[in-house]
C-alpha cells in the first residue's frame, strides 16, 4: 500500500512538472500574451481633425499604416482591428480591451463610424488590437484628439 501511494505521488509530481514546464519544457504561452506589432506601424484618426468644430452626427475615419485589418477572431500575423476610445483614458494595454460606450470595438474590420455626440468637447483615440481584443506589443495607439461638437 505504501509503495502504491509513493508510486502515485511520483506520477503526480511528474505530471505536474510536465504541465508547468519544470521538466525542461517551456510553459504554455499565456492566453493573454501580446502579439507583436510591425515595426514602424502606426494608427491615427484621419478625420475629424484635432480641434475641429463639428456637427453631430460625426463621421470618424480610422487610419492604419504598416499593418493590415482583420476581423476579431481571425488570427493573422501583422493584422488587428480598431477600437475607438471616446471621452476616456487609455485602459490597461496588456489585457483585452473593455467594450462599453467609451470603448467601442470594430471587430468586423470597419475603418469608419458615425457617432451621435452631445454638444461640447469630446476626445477620441484609436487603439489597434489583435483577434482577441488585446493591444499589440508595442501597442499601436493614436494621438488623442479633441473635437468641439456644436
Amino acid at each position: 500500500m505504501i509503495r502504491t501511494l509513493a508510486t502515485l505521488g511520483l506520477a503526480l509530481t511528474l505530471a505536474l512538472a510536465l504541465t508547468t514546464g519544470f521538466a525542461g519544457r517551456a510553459p504554455a504561452q499565456s492566453a493573454t500574451a501580446r502579439k507583436p506589432s510591425t515595426p514602424g506601424a502606426r494608427v491615427y484618426v484621419i478625420s475629424p481633425a484635432d480641434g475641429a468644430p463639428v456637427a453631430s452626427p460625426v463621421t470618424v475615419r480610422f487610419g492604419l499604416a504598416g499593418m493590415g485589418i482583420a476581423p476579431a477572431g481571425v488570427d493573422r500575423a501583422g493584422t488587428g482591428h480598431h477600437h475607438l476610445l471616446i471621452d476616456t483614458d487609455l485602459p490597461s494595454l496588456d489585457v483585452p480591451l473593455p467594450a462599453d460606450a467609451h470603448h467601442v470595438h470594430f471587430g468586423g474590420g470597419q475603418t469608419e463610424t458615425v457617432l451621435d455626440l452631445a454638444p461640447g468637447k469630446h476626445t477620441l483615440q484609436l487603439v489597434l488590437a489583435d483577434d482577441r481584443h488585446i493591444p499589440h506589443d508595442p501597442p499601436l495607439v493614436s494621438e488623442r484628439i479633441e473635437i468641439q461638437v456644436r
